[in-house]
């Protein structure tokens, strides 16, 4: 999906053709003073700076990684920043650099005057010549791609004043195998494709609205929560739509502990933040996986591994004690960290295969149920589940010598797009057996695709139609999380999200919203985190996936011993 010339002319309340003077000023990278740090390459009839060696932080901390270029203006006013980008082979750590949020020469250690732009990797930015430069876009890595420079806020604007046409602009290195092409500064106020930027010619009057949510979440007062992978470009607009966060690349450990004792916390913070500021359920995404793990974890003995995953579980422990869902492991059928396909290689440590042949599964849940509160339920993560015999049989395999040691607290099944195409007799019966263990289970990572037809809104309608229920309406569910909803999203190719670039709705978002709203709750009750409160049976009732037994004609509460609330168990009548 995307916003061309012809949509633009619907989408703007004016969009007529402009004078010269209302073109965007491009300005080659490699033009500028170059720091020492900082090299120019080239390939075909295109030449970039990029930075030899990565740096870190939100500064860029030496001029020896800054660029400083020297726009001249025809005319005064207010612009909008663009840049010309390529993100390599190695995706997300290549993928930032810094730029000034102002004119001139800022300070190169004060994070106050520069802009760290990062996650360029994601889908953001756009390719093709028809394409308006957007806030969002599709394109990701190896492309060079057009993105619209802004803060989290909102875009940045650059001032040009009459009498000084001539202007300092910086930017600097981050990440070495991020290409820098150029930068483009576009009159404030008019929009640009990327055939108008790249040709010089005028941009349309006016910027398209975005669309506005009402709120609240979908599935608020609903006994079961409906959330979403939360990431820099989820963000915008989450808490109208969503009431369970889960971090969908800030909880790895390669994401936390990139350079051993070194914990970036910031973006995990922000999730787990929201959650508690919002009263939403948060489920930490992960302890133990195969890929997205330290580089440096690998090449430590055993001893030296387990030591280090020891200090991993604690950390996550203290700095979050309020977790309500904690994911152990993820993919244990695909994806174990044993060395192979670049993944991390630490499954001795935890003691390998054993005679269970995933002893390193239940070493992992026992660190984690010594380290961390009763109150954190505790659950396996993995895909290719539910549509799948054999996977189902493995995974209960794996389930039931959990369960055997009371290590586990809720299954956790991923259906993701490709997981889901098949019958849905075949995923229904799958959930049975799963629910058959008697643990609750969670959809932890839900995406359903359109296609780069005409006809992508039809399908992705007709799919969230056909397999969204099955779960939804499963007794032994408790949640879906989808992995994303917005542009940005990790199926952005696949067209996966929810609203388009300016955030209005996808027939799918409408149905799923009239769907869930209009699903019974409990004796027409509403419930909040599975608590109910009645003005005319028990007072405040718990109506979770358990303890509740159907006796034949009633509901029978069977306590846990734990429990101590009054009034929270009884006989209700059916």
């Amino acid at each position: 999906m995307r916003i061309s010339l012809s949509t633009l002319a619907v989408v703007l309340a004016a969009s007529t053709p402009l004078h010269a003077q209302n073109t965007a000023y491009v300005i080659e990278a490699e033009s500028g003073v170059l720091g020492s740090n900082m090299v120019t390459s080239s390939e075909g009839d295109v030449s970039w700076v990029e930075i030899s060696t990565s740096a870190a932080g939100t500064a860029p901390g030496s001029a020896d990684n800054v660029v400083t270029l020297t726009p001249s203006f025809s005319q005064a006013g207010e612009y909008d920043l663009y840049a010309r980008l390529y993100v390599g082979p190695e995706t997300y750590s290549d993928d930032s650099f810094f730029y000034a949020n102002a004119f001139g020469s800022p300070a190169v250690d004060d994070e106050a005057q520069w802009v760290t732009m990062n996650q360029i990797a994601a889908a953001m930015g756009y390719t093709e010549d028809d394409q308006l430069i957007a806030d969002g876009g599709q394109a990701t890595t190896e492309a060079w791609k057009w993105v619209r420079l802004q803060t989290e806020e909102a875009a940045l604007t650059y001032t040009v004043p009459d009498n000084v046409l001539t202007q300092t602009f910086q930017f600097a290195g981050r990440e070495d195998g991020l290409r820098i092409d150029k930068f483009a500064f576009g009159p404030h106020g008019y929009s640009f494709t990327v055939n108008q930027i790249e040709n010089g010619l005028p941009g349309t009057e006016g910027v398209p609205e975005e669309y506005q949510p009402e709120g609240p979440p979908i599935a608020s007062a609903k006994s079961k929560f409906l959330g979403s992978a939360y990431a820099d470009s989820q963000a915008k607009n989450f808490t109208y739509y969503w009431n369970q966060v889960v971090p969908e690349n800030a909880g790895k450990w390669g994401s936390v502990e990139g350079t051993r004792d070194t914990m970036n916390w910031a973006d995990l913070d922000e999730a787990y933040n929201l959650a508690q500021e919002n009263g939403f359920p948060f489920r930490m995404h992960v302890l133990v996986w195969g890929p997205q793990q330290p580089g440096w974890i690998s090449s430590l003995d055993p001893s030296d591994q387990l030591a280090e995953l020891q200090e991993w579980f604690d950390a996550v422990a203290e700095r979050y004690p309020d977790l309500d869902y904690l994911e152990v492991v993820n993919e244990p059928l695909h994806a174990a960290p044993d060395g192979t396909s670049d993944r991390a290689d630490y499954i001795d440590a935890l003691g390998g295969i054993g005679d269970s042949g995933h002893d390193w599964i239940l070493t992992a849940f026992r660190m984690a149920r010594d380290t961390f509160p009763a109150s954190v339920k505790l659950m396996i993560n993995e895909y290719g589940v539910v549509g799948s015999n054999s996977n189902t049989t493995a995974y209960l395999d794996i389930i039931g010598d959990l369960q055997a040691e009371n290590l586990i607290d809720v299954i956790g099944i991923q259906c993701h797009a490709f997981e889901t195409r098949g019958s849905v007799d075949t995923m229904q019966a799958n959930l049975d057996r799963l629910a058959e263990s008697g643990l609750p289970i969670m959809v932890t990572e839900m995406d359903i695709d359109g296609t780069t037809g005409d006809d992508s809104d039809t399908v992705q309608l007709a799919d969230y139609q056909r397999v969204f229920p099955v779960f939804w309406e499963h007794p032994d569910v408790i949640g879906i999380t989808l992995w994303g909803w917005r542009i940005g999203l990790w199926r952005t190719d696949e067209e996966a999200f929810l609203v388009d670039e300016y955030g209005y709705e996808r027939p799918a978002l409408q149905w799923l919203r009239e769907y869930v709203q209009s699903s019974e709750d409990w004796y027409g009750y509403d419930v909040w985190n599975n608590w109910v409160q009645t003005d005319d049976w028990l007072g405040k009732i718990y109506v979770g996936y358990a303890p509740w037994i159907w006796a034949g004609d009633n509901w029978i509460w069977m306590p846990n011993p734990d429990e101590s609330e009054t009034g929270a168990w009884g006989y209700i009548s059916k």
